[in-house]
């Protein structure tokens, strides 16, 4: 894409790593964006260069903390009081997603709120991946380009050239993300029935399948404090698989995660780089989903098809 091309990409501080590698990709410039920071925590944002009629791609995980967030709502004011022609999110990781429901009485439901303020701050589209659960994308009323990360993981799957292949999932809840793996590999499915004491403990855990003699490989779409697929990868091992190794989309590895994994019987982890990964674990693998964001971006300025791209 030349620099006179009518679409303009910005970051916001955290995703900055990704949204170079996906201009480098684009053949475009990253644009040149101010954040200003003041004594007690509070940040203003201002664009150092004319978005007036364009279409502007504004890349910014949501990912804790929730300065990701409202610096992404200031790039977004901050582009719509600019004049852009349309503003357009694209969020790689969508944070609060696991809180899409009332799952228990007098609670919120987070991932709404963060549609609602996506919303009213003024985007005109979404481009994200792997949400936690699809129906978030019923609670917006602009287009959402939902990506996956299976485009990224299962060339890279059949690249591994492991025999006596099982897709497993560590709970029931992902089971349908791992059966579309199953079924496009051609491979048997297994899955982990879990129960929680409390959020982020896993009580118990029991496999439904056979994983004797198997080289087992989990799906999962986050990896928060590793509870539970570490669990799970151990449970395999000791029910008589031969190597267990886990793919989840996004790397939110929170506290004792990289302890977990470097410690359990995973021979491998492997992540895309939708949000950054610094406590570094010699298990750890993350895949770029720069090229996929960056033909999605392309695709969406030639109004060419998104959903072609998926390969399952």
């Amino acid at each position: 894409m030349s620099e006179t091309s009518p679409f303009k990409v910005f970051s916001g501080t955290n995703s900055r790593y990704l949204a170079e590698k996906i201009c480098n990709s684009l053949g475009c410039p990253l644009g040149n964006m101010n954040i200003t920071h003041f004594a007690d925590g509070e940040f203003a944002v201002s664009y150092e260069e004319s978005i007036r009629g364009q279409h502007v791609f504004l890349v910014q995980s949501t990912f804790p903390n929730s300065d990701n967030l409202m610096e992404l709502l200031l790039m977004i004011d901050a582009a719509k009081r600019a004049s852009a022609k349309s503003i357009i999110a694209v969020i790689p990781y969508f944070g609060w997603a696991r809180q899409d429901r009332k799952d228990k009485p007098r609670v919120s439901i987070g991932a709404k709120l963060v549609a609602n303020l996506l919303s009213v701050a003024g985007i005109d589209r979404l481009i994200t991946m792997d949400l936690h659960a699809d129906q978030i994308q019923g609670f917006f009323d602009i287009p959402v380009d939902h990506l996956y990360g299976s485009t990224i993981f299962a060339p890279y799957i059949q690249s591994l050239n492991l025999e006596n292949l099982v897709i497993a999932t560590p709970d029931v809840g992902g089971s349908k993300r791992a059966s579309t793996y199953a079924k496009y590999l051609d491979v048997p499915l297994v899955l982990c029935h879990k129960t929680r004491e409390k959020a982020n403990v896993v009580a118990s855990m029991q496999i439904i399948g056979d994983v004797k003699d198997k080289n087992v490989i989990l799906i999962d779409d986050m990896v928060d404090t590793a509870g539970t697929i570490t669990k799970a990868a151990d449970i395999m091992k000791e029910a008589g698989a031969t190597s267990v190794r886990a793919i989840a989309t996004h790397c939110v590895m929170s506290g004792p995660a990289s302890e977990r994994v470097q410690n359990s019987q995973l021979e491998e982890m492997v992540f895309t780089d939708s949000i950054p990964y610094s406590n570094r674990c010699a298990k750890v693998k993350q895949l770029s989903i720069a090229d996929m964001f960056a033909e999605t971006i392309r695709r969406v300025m030639t109004n060419e098809s998104i959903s072609s791209q998926y390969l399952l």
